[in-house]
């Protein structure tokens, strides 16, 4: 096609016709809408004005989302991954004294020692070892690695509960996934970047703190998810159109973009809860709807069988949330009181056997799905309580709590599998070599994800905040 162009004079304005004017505007039509993207594009990380926007992080990330299996109550170490021959072997004898002063919550120096009945072999390429309460797990072995190093600070499960979630005995403090979502905002614009779900046999001894923003603003803090029934209500607009609620809504933007001049952070973290609310409607229900998982997977799962199926609808509902981008799910194994927890004071082997029974195949079924997925590259998982137990017993058969030395392991994300980090003592009760403080989890989990704990920091009443408080140091042994 030919375009007549036409001389101007001095000071002459242009007079185009319509295919002229196409033809000239167009490549600057197509730079304007091209340019219109990038910049939406950009303006989506570290936005001003969205507290939720994704962030940059501090360095290239090996994980980007985390599922914390939290085993409520404190799974003893040595009836699952820390195997104790000299402790079988003084059962029912006093604690010898050269392993020191013993004192926790119900049980003193005149407690009889407690051999596990527990069997223990090695799996796997790697020759992890595990107890046989985890046959499923076993399967995983050269996917997990377990540091029998863990120490923490309290004996009381809710001050240990605070610890193992914001780094503090104390509440008030953000929780772990408050700081990595502070940190990083959230992958997803139509799903929470913080999950919780609790057991549905009763709640947590620690109550919302657990999982609450602390001196944050509220919208970082963990979104419940109901253990039974719909896991979110209200999803479904009640009285009103989506058309009718989305004008609303687009209302609501109107007024709020009216005020933003200010940067009022209450302002903005409401209205960016509301825009998640909405957002949420249209693409929740299929998020939680677990019907469209093949009956293989769910079979995985362990979801048809009863005493799999709850913790197993959990887990998978666990994937679902990070495949769609969801940056922190923690799922609580465990609650109510006592013995509807890892709580094993009365009958540790009866508490375990029916725990584990309960949790092993769904765990399992987990990790399998995320690899063969491709999601477990980028997803680290953690599986772990508040604390360990004593190798003494309370009572003929039972064991009390014990934050001197425990087990916890680690999957994903940049972990190498089949490792086995640091020892507790020979009888399980402390951790002696390599121990691993409860702020050097938390560092290793800051560093998988990307962020500096040094850099991570929030002005909390003259003090700048951080989630490993004086400061921890990243278990390398795993990576």
């Amino acid at each position: 096609m030919t375009v007549k162009r036409t001389a101007l004079c001095p000071g002459q304005i242009p007079t185009w016709n319509r295919r002229e004017f196409l033809t000239r505007g167009g490549l600057g039509f197509g730079s304007l809408a091209l340019a219109s993207l990038l910049n939406g594009d950009a303006a989506a990380v570290d936005s001003p004005v969205n507290p939720l926007a994704p962030r940059r992080p501090h360095f290239p990330p090996q994980a980007t989302s985390v599922i914390f299996l939290f085993m409520a109550g404190g799974p003893s170490q040595v009836d699952t991954f820390d195997p104790k021959s000299l402790l079988r072997k003084l059962h029912g004898q006093p604690t010898p004294a050269s392993f020191g002063q013993v004192r926790t919550q119900r049980v003193t120096e005149q407690a009889l020692l407690l051999g596990s009945q527990r069997s223990f072999r090695r799996h796997g390429e790697s020759g992890l070892v595990m107890s046989n309460l985890f046959p499923h797990l076993a399967e995983c072995a050269d996917t997990i690695s377990v540091v029998r190093s863990m120490h923490a600070d309290s004996i009381v499960h809710s001050a240990a509960l605070y610890q193992m979630n914001s780094g503090r005995t104390l509440m008030g403090h953000p929780s772990l996934g408050s700081w990595l979502t502070y940190g990083l905002g959230s992958e997803s614009e139509n799903l929470p970047s913080y999950v919780v779900m609790l057991d549905p046999d009763g709640g947590l001894v620690g109550g919302p703190p657990c999982w609450g923003a602390g001196y944050f603003t509220p919208e970082y803090q963990g979104t419940l998810l109901r253990a039974t029934g719909p896991p979110i209500l209200n999803l479904k607009p009640t009285g009103r159109t989506l058309t009718r609620q989305k004008r609303a809504f687009d209302l609501l933007q109107k007024l709020n973009r009216l005020n933003r001049d200010d940067h009022d952070p209450v302002l903005e973290a409401r209205a960016a809860t509301y825009e998640l609310a909405f957002r949420m409607q249209s693409h929740a229900p299929e998020a939680v709807d677990l019907s469209s998982e093949t009956q293989e997977t769910q079979s995985l799962y362990g979801i048809d069988s009863q005493q799999t199926a709850e913790f197993g609808r959990r887990c998978l509902l666990a994937r679902r949330l990070v495949e769609r981008g969801v940056r922190f799910v923690q799922l609580y194994m465990g609650g109510g009181p006592g013995n509807l927890t890892w709580d094993g004071h009365s009958d540790i082997e009866e508490n375990h056997r029916r725990m584990a029974g309960q949790s092993d195949q769904p765990v399992a079924g987990l990790l399998k799905d995320l690899q063969r997925r491709g999601l477990l590259e980028r997803t680290l998982v953690i599986w772990g309580g508040e604390f360990g137990r004593t190798p003494m017993s309370q009572g003929k058969t039972g064991r009390d709590h014990s934050p001197f030395g425990f087990s916890m392991w680690l999957a994903g994300g940049g972990i190498q599998g089949g490792r086995t980090v640091g020892a507790t003592d020979e009888i399980g009760l402390r951790a002696i070599e390599r121990p691993c403080h409860v702020r050097d989890l938390h560092a290793t989990i800051l560093q998988q994800l990307g962020l500096d704990q040094d850099v991570l920091t929030v002005l909390h009443n003259g003090r700048e905040e951080r989630l490993t408080d004086i400061g921890g140091k990243a278990i390398h042994e795993l990576l």
